[in-house]
């Protein structure tokens, strides 16, 4: 056996994002802590700004077991911040990133680290069933998927979502890319390296509502065509230019039938084209809109995310800390704000 096959992690790191988890908090802490007792890990949980008891139950775990590390942001940021959040903070040599609700199973974090553990350096799941899920959802998640492939130039698996394990080298190039409007399952793909998927069953919703409603659902598949592709910005082009074409050809003809004394004048016709005109031209500056607003989100340098508060951080001067620290040395990294 080689020796990339029998490497093992020094320390694995376990990141998850949390809103309005009250009821599952505690099942996944216990899941996530039994899924990696094998090794020497930290348990990263963000807090997401949640207004119901989950910071209050957050805080109770982190002081019962130093294991856990809480990071309270300062309000709800957004899922794919709090989850930048906790793998900026996360310290691992390996470190995997899944939900809080349960339905990515913890229990399948060893199997990825096995597959790590044999040279792969990012490894994705793949959900093969999506049980407790509505057929709109299923069918909208399915043309996103197909979408994006056509779209953006990268290749993300269908049906894979956040629940990934990266190598400490794939996340600091994650973490190179600052910018706002954040596709993690995109990143992660566009950074490249050694990438391996693993398939698995999706468990239902334990409990709660999902957070993801039809309005974010909505921004976050626009966020992440936005981030991979300018195919969009071409296509109002093509249709201007096709607009432009129509109408020079139909210069001559209007003319043709004037002099032969065949044109029929016609309300409908004028109003058609004119709506259809109109409509091109406010789906290309929409479309333009969408581009400028990200541009004008990336120029104003915003953290992405603000820490409120944090329970069992790490002790600054252990000697584990300044070597993974000086693994992450020369890497340019976003700088979180903190409120004292």
């Amino acid at each position: 056996m080689s020796d990339t096959s029998l490497r093992t992690p020094t320390l694995l790191s376990v990141v998850a994002p949390v809103y309005d988890e009250e009821q599952l908090v505690e099942q996944f802490v216990a899941r996530a802590c039994a899924a990696a007792a094998d090794y020497e890990f930290e348990l990263v949980i963000v807090n997401d700004g949640s207004s119901d008891s989950t910071p209050e139950l957050l805080d109770r775990i982190a002081a019962a077991d130093p294991r856990v590390r809480v990071i309270h942001l300062s309000r709800n940021f957004g899922h794919q911040a709090a989850l930048t959040a906790g793998l900026e903070h996360a310290r691992g040599d390996v470190v995997a990133m899944l939900d809080a609700d349960l339905q990515d199973p913890p229990e399948l974090i060893p199997e990825m680290v096995a597959r790590w553990s044999q040279g792969a350096e990012v490894v994705y799941a793949v959900r093969k069933q999506r049980p407790g899920e509505t057929a709109f959802k299923l069918a909208t998640a399915s043309w996103f998927y197909r979408l994006f492939n056509k779209l953006a130039q990268v290749d993300l698996e269908p049906n894979s979502g956040d629940f990934r394990l990266l190598d400490r080298r794939a996340l600091d190039a994650l973490l190179t890319m600052t910018e706002r409007s954040r596709f993690l399952r995109g990143m992660t793909v566009w950074v490249g390296f050694n990438q391996t998927a693993i398939s698995y069953e999706r468990d239902a919703r334990h409990a709660g509502e999902t957070k993801y409603t039809m309005r974010k659902m909505l921004r976050f598949s626009l966020d992440a065509i936005a981030s991979f592709s300018h195919l969009p910005l071409q296509l109002a082009t093509y249709a201007g230019m096709l607009s432009a074409g129509v109408a020079f050809i139909a210069i001559p003809v209007v003319i043709g039938l004037r002099i032969f004394d065949s044109y029929l004048p016609g309300f409908g016709s004028v109003t058609i084209a004119i709506l259809l005109l109109g409509g091109i031209q406010l789906i290309a500056l929409g479309v333009i809109g969408e581009y400028v607003g990200r541009i004008y989100d990336e120029v104003k340098h915003r953290p992405l995310y603000i820490v409120r508060d944090e329970r069992n951080p790490p002790p600054s001067e252990s000697a584990g800390a300044r070597v993974l620290r000086g693994a992450r040395s020369g890497l340019p990294a976003r700088t979180p704000e903190r409120v004292r």
